[in-house]
């Protein structure tokens, strides 16, 4: 009675069958449906990223890419009461909120038939790969939210989740930065651990993925994710596909 349960949305009371949502917020959720389709405004804004940078830095390359998925939860706007689901994480280590919604991914991703066994992928995920933080906001934040999402995700597709990226410097964030200033801040800002260097080849455990799933908590332009995509492409060779997935996605 004195601290009652309440909708993180609208803020009204929960019954006691409701868990985070309330059951008109649920029903009313601006979700993308986009992880039953292999092309989007979302994707091709990450694979556009992709291809700038392969021409930049090859303008004669001619290696095939092939064509990153990219799925969201929800169409993430800041003055929505759904931009709560990723805030309460994000900045109030509200873990069940997180948990909760993150889970709502991981299980439209396991049914869906791009990306999971249950819903018939062709080359479902075998591992999913969080987004890391710099080690100084680590220690101030005291976890990562992207690893958070990323471990319900794993549990829910039935794949560990592998640490494989660090954040090499620490970039300004990125919430007031147009298109072009994203890219410019996070461009060669991360890298694989060292401990991984160019030996996936000879690491039987890395050799054997197929499809590796980036995890983050917002899409905004796709800058981040396509910086994380070319650190992994130093050692899985495009055979692999490396796809990305969010909690939110800025429509």
């Amino acid at each position: 009675m004195l601290l009652p349960r309440t909708c993180v949305v609208c803020g009204r009371p929960l019954r006691v069958h409701e868990t985070c949502m309330c059951v008109s917020c649920a029903l009313e959720m601006p979700l993308t449906w986009n992880w039953d389709l292999s092309h989007h405004p979302m994707a091709d804004q990450l694979n556009a990223h992709i291809q700038a940078r392969l021409t930049s830095a090859q303008p004669e390359n001619t290696a095939h890419e092939p064509y990153a998925y990219a799925a969201a939860l929800f169409y993430y706007r800041a003055d929505s009461g759904y931009s709560q689901l990723t805030r309460r994480l994000k900045y109030r280590a509200d873990f069940p909120t997180g948990r909760y919604a993150a889970r709502m991914l991981g299980e439209r991703l396991a049914a869906s038939p791009l990306y999971g066994k249950m819903g018939g992928a062709d080359l479902p995920v075998d591992a999913v790969v969080p987004v890391p933080l710099h080690w100084m906001r680590r220690l101030q934040r005291g976890y990562n939210q992207a690893a958070v999402i990323g471990k319900e995700v794993a549990d829910c597709l039935g794949v560990p989740m592998l640490d494989l990226l660090v954040r090499r410097r620490r970039t300004p964030t990125q919430t007031h930065l147009d298109a072009s200033h994203r890219l410019a801040n996070v461009l060669g800002a991360f890298s694989l651990r060292r401990r991984i260097g160019t030996k996936a080849s000879r690491d039987t455990g890395l050799a054997g993925l197929r499809h590796i799933l980036l995890i983050d908590d917002v899409f905004t332009t796709g800058a981040t994710l396509a910086a994380c995509h070319a650190a992994l492409r130093e050692i899985f060779p495009p055979t692999v596909r490396i796809s990305t997935a969010t909690l939110g996605c800025v429509r």
